[in-house]
Formats: C-alpha cells, structure tokens, sequence
C-alpha cells in the first residue's frame, strides 16, 4: 500500500486558533470524515465543501486525474525534473516556485508551532503546508505559468515523455497542474491556507 494525499484548504486563523493538540486530529477528520466511508460510494471530485461537518472552516479537494495516491504527484514532480532544463527561462522561473511547496522539491513541510513536530522522517505527518501568504504567492505564480504551460509541450515529450510510468505524458502532466491550478486560486481567493496530510 502506497502513500496517499489528501489535500485540505484550511481557514489559518481558525486552525491556529484551535487548540494546539486538537489541530492534527480535527483535519484528519476533514480528510476522512465518517459519514463518507462508504468503500462502494462512487468517489468525490472537485471540492468538498465543507469537508466535514464539524470541520466547516475546512474544504477537501478531491483530485479527478488521481485515485487519492501520491504517486501520480509525485511522478509529476520527477516529469518536471526531467524537462526543466528545457523550458523556456520564464517557463521554468514560475513553474520551479509553483510546484516548489506543492510537489516537487519539498524538502520541509513544516510551519513552526502548526503542529507537534514529527520524528519519523518514514511516516510524515503532512506532506504539505502553506500558509496564506505562500498561497497568494503560488496562485500569482500559477496565473503567469498556466499560459505557458502548452509550450512544455514538445520538450515533454522529447525529454520527460515514459510510457508505463504514473504520469506517462504531456498531457497527464498539464491535467494534474491545472488541478493544481484550481486548489491553489480557489485557496487564495478565500484568502486560506493549503494542507495535505498522507491520508
């Protein structure tokens, strides 16, 4: 069994003003709420607002390209590894800080004094967070990337293109960013914050 992500937008100020030891299992609630359990419900897609009922400062997007795994995001992160250096320089300056703190490169995850810090670098507890200031940065990076996002295209498939692999092409690539896309504007609009916890 494999990683999964579950990504939250998150109302900051009301997370930070929950208390601090009820914060972690309050949005493991919003990720996994009980009434939606059913293994033989058809799934969700799009956002879920709220993500549970007593959690109604908290949204879940539900990925549509994605089975709830990690690895499709995670192999994204790798296609863009393998293609960067062939993007255009304004290509790879915005699309390097919008995928920075959601999928690739994420080597710290934390946000000081969110949650307990977590010792087992094999089981994180968050695979991602931003607070609302990073949100409105990556939605402003979004917004100058996504238009340029079609010139990925013939590098892709020179450089980063591997049947077989999670994200095969150019056009599973761009699907899962432009999902992104939509977290990250719709996060920013409401002025919140993004959480993905591995559940």
């Amino acid at each position: 069994m494999g990683l999964d992500i579950t990504v939250l937008a998150v109302d900051w100020e009301r997370l930070e003003r929950t208390p601090f030891e009820e914060r972690y299992a309050l949005l493991e609630d919003a990720a996994l709420p009980e009434d939606e359990l059913d293994l033989y419900a058809e799934p969700r897609r799009g956002w879920v607002w709220p993500a549970a009922p007593n959690v109604p400062w908290c949204g879940r997007y539900e990925f549509h390209s994605t089975p709830g795994s990690y690895k499709p995001h995670f192999w994204a992160g790798q296609a863009w590894e393998d293609v960067r250096e062939h993007a255009a320089p304004e290509t790879r300056e915005h699309l390097d800080a919008f995928l920075r703190d959601l999928i690739w490169d994420t080597e710290d995850t934390s946000v000081p004094g969110l949650f307990p810090a977590n010792t087992d670098p094999w089981h994180p507890r968050l695979l991602l967070a931003c607070p609302p200031a990073t949100v409105s940065a990556l939605a402003g990076r979004w917004a100058r990337a996504e238009p340029l996002l079609e010139g990925l295209r013939e590098p892709y498939g020179t450089h980063a293109a591997c049947p077989g692999r999670w994200i095969e092409n150019f056009d599973e690539f761009s699907v899962l960013l432009r999902e992104w896309g939509v977290v990250v504007t719709e996060t920013e609009r409401r002025g919140w914050g993004l959480v993905g916890l591995p559940l």
